[in-house]
This record gives structure tokens, sequence and C-alpha cells, in this order.
């Protein structure tokens, strides 16, 4: 018998009635003959809820006592799909993240995984049982309770499958699969049979959230397959694997997008050997993520410096730069906001040259001006205006063919 590793998100068992339907997917799997292990995120908006709920009695809570409160979603619906599987008539049994072995680092609120003991979880499949685990979650050698941060019960879905050296991992969502782009914006947008561990990892980072990218990196790591599917309707999903076995003729694979971006400069900063460090060092140290750099030598003595953030953290990084400034020595710092980031990603980039240049000559015909760049062997990011994103997206899945099957692709049954 095989080990199969299913993990439903949060709008999957948003209701009593989708609960249901979840135990009967579960049910499905448990009569393939297979050792089933479930996954399960809060119910629909309930980590939402509980987080307003904080901010009623503290603008600043604490952060262990919010993975406290944080952990009770996840234990509800572990709780009610187990109920649910017993009147099925399946035995089954809830775990939440430290009964299930899940040991993190000392971090309250985007704790990594550093080990899982998976004895507990054996003995009870060798019992016959469906083992329903509370995603998101896990506890320190210390035992205090952590939480694994946005995206968390991918990770835990993933990593269980590492630790269990499961056949397959499933991830069931409110999409049939990945597409490739957004299906919400751009209405020709194709679910594409496969695609490589490093596209969705590139995917992932970039915008598309049908995976959460230290998932993909687990899966990577350890060789575990994916395949992103449906929880409601019946239909094979995308499998994700080390390299995609279909539609090998695709450039470029998929396109990604992000909005609310802020493009920050930095002016008249010293033209030293650790300028660019010290600034960064500075930025990281306050939690600040920065994404898309650029510098530019005015002069021999100052170098100006433009990046990218996300717009919620412009008022700090102003701050943090304003605070420092005798430190990092600038002479003025410029922001711009309403800006968006699009991408293309394709492990075919590799092999062919000027797909850059293609990009931005289907920008520039669309009137789309670019504001940043940055690329990497098989991804080219820009930053345009927030008000022209789903212009773009639009125009360079048509340019790039993204609509139509590969030539080669087989059907899959």
């Amino acid at each position: 018998m095989e080990i199969i590793v299913q993990k439903f998100g949060g709008t999957s068992v948003g209701s009593i009635e989708r609960i249901q339907n979840v135990a009967n997917r579960v049910i499905e799997e448990a009569n393939n003959g297979n050792k089933v292990v479930v996954v399960v995120s809060a119910m629909g908006k309930t980590t939402d809820e509980l987080v307003n709920l904080a901010k009623q009695i503290s603008k600043n809570p604490s952060k262990r006592e919010m993975d406290m409160l944080l952990t009770t979603g996840e234990q509800v619906s572990i709780a009610l799909l187990t109920m649910a599987l017993k009147e099925k008539g399946y035995d089954a049994v809830s775990l939440t993240g430290w009964q299930a072995g899940i040991e993190t680092e000392a971090v309250h609120g985007n704790a990594r995984i550093m080990n899982i003991d998976t004895a507990r979880i054996h003995e009870h499949l060798n019992e016959g049982k469906i083992v329903v685990v509370a995603g998101f979650q896990g506890i320190t050698k210390d035992q205090e309770i952590t939480t694994l941060g946005r995206g968390g019960s991918d990770t835990t879905a993933v990593a269980l499958a590492a630790a269990l050296n499961a056949k397959k991992c499933d991830i069931y969502t409110d999409v049939t699969g990945v597409f490739t782009t957004d299906p919400r914006y751009v209405k020709k947008a194709r679910k594409l049979q496969s695609i490589s561990y490093d596209e969705m990892l590139e995917l992932a980072n970039l915008g598309a959230g049908v995976l959460h990218p230290r998932a993909v990196e687990f899966a990577k790591n350890y060789q575990v397959q994916l395949e992103v599917r449906s929880s409601m309707e019946r239909e094979r999903g995308t499998v994700v694997e080390e390299e995609a076995s279909m539609e090998q003729n695709l450039i470029v694979r998929g396109i990604a997008f992000e909005d609310q971006v802020t493009r920050v400069t930095v002016q008249g900063l010293p033209n030293g050997l650790h300028t660019l460090s010290t600034i960064f060092t500075t930025l990281a140290d306050h939690g600040i993520n920065v994404d898309i750099i650029i510098q530019s030598t005015t002069n021999e003595d100052t170098t100006s410096l433009s990046f990218s953030i996300r717009t919620e953290d412009l008022e700090e990084t102003l701050n943090v730069l304003q605070s420092h400034k005798e430190i990092l020595q600038y002479a003025t710092v410029e922001h711009e906001s309403g800006l968006a980031k699009v991408s293309i990603v394709g492990s075919g980039m590799i092999s062919n040259p000027g797909v850059a240049a293609e990009m931005f000559k289907v920008l520039a015909e669309h009137g789309i001006e670019v504001k940043m760049v940055s690329t990497s062997e098989i991804k080219v990011s820009t930053v345009v205006q927030q008000s022209k994103m789903v212009a773009a997206v639009e125009a360079l899945h048509e340019a790039f063919q993204l609509a139509e099957e590969a030539a080669d692709a087989p059907v899959v049954s």
C-alpha cells in the first residue's frame, strides 16, 4: 500500500457541505487501496477573523499569543473532517501539528520545519486509519507552538510527503491546476498538464498564488511529485515534477504578476565598496523585503540606487532610511507607487536568446513603459504602471502563444 498525502485549502473546507465533499474525496483515495494522510487549512476566512479579533484587543499583539490563537483554526477543520469520515464509516484520527511530530525552529509567525517524527502517523496508518493533520503549525524543542506563515499548509503537506516517503502529494484547491496565467484576469489562460519545479518556483515567487514557494522548494529538494487539482471538479490537474514531460516546445510556460509595487530611489549615496551591503543589511534588519535592484553611478564619488518593495512596506522603508541617514550618507529619497510587476517564466529561455527583447518589443507596441527589469536564466520581470498590468499580461500571453495547446503534448486521461 502506497502513502498518498492530500492537502485541502481553506476554501475547500469553508462549509460543512464542502467538508463533506472533502471527506468523499479522501474516501475515494482510501478505496483505491492507499494509506491516506490529509492536511487541511482553517475553514474559509477563519484565520482573517481570528486576526481581526486580536486587533480588537491589541494593535501589536504578542507573536507567541498570535500563534496560540491562529492554530485553533486548523484544529476546528481537522476535528470536523475526522467526524465526517467516521460518520461515513471510515476510521480516522485528527492530529495537531505537534501531535503529528512537526518540529520547527523557534520563530513565531513564520517558522521553518526542522524535523518530522513520523512514528505516530505511521502507527495510525498501520492501524488502518486515515490521518488528518492540521496544516500551518508545529512546535519547537521547548514545546512552544508556532505557525509556518503564509501558505504554511502547503508546506506542511509537502514536508509530510517527503518525511513519509509518500508516492505523491495532491494539492486540492479552488482551481483545476496551474494555468499559463491567472484565468480570472485573462480568459484565454490555459491549464498546463505539467510544469517543472524550477518554473513553478519562479511563478510562485513572482506572484502566482496557487502554490507557496516554500512548499515547491521542499518538493524539489526531496523529489516529491505534486499535483495541483480541483477539490470540486473531477479532472486531472497539473503535475509539478523535475522536468515537465509535456509541451516542451513552449519557450515561455507562464506569466505571473503582482500589483501594489513601489519603486524607491536613493540618490547621492557614497560610491564605495560597502554601500550596497550597508543599505540592504539595514533594510533586511527591519524585515523589509527588497526585490528588483538597479544601481547607476552618477560620478566618481556618488551613486544612485533604485529598488522595488511592496507598497505596504513604503512607510516603514522611508522611516528606516531617514533614521539611518547619517550612516548611509545619501542625499535624497524619491518613490513612485502605483506600479506592478509582470514576469514571463520558462525553462526554454535558457536555449532561446532574444526572449527578453521580444518581451520589451511587445510591451512597447502596446504603449507600456518598462520602469525596471530583472532577469534570471528562466524568467524576465518588468515593472510597469499598475493601470497597464492586465494589458501587459494579455499582450504577452498572446505574443508567446500561451493560449494554444503545444503540438507535441499528449492527452492525459
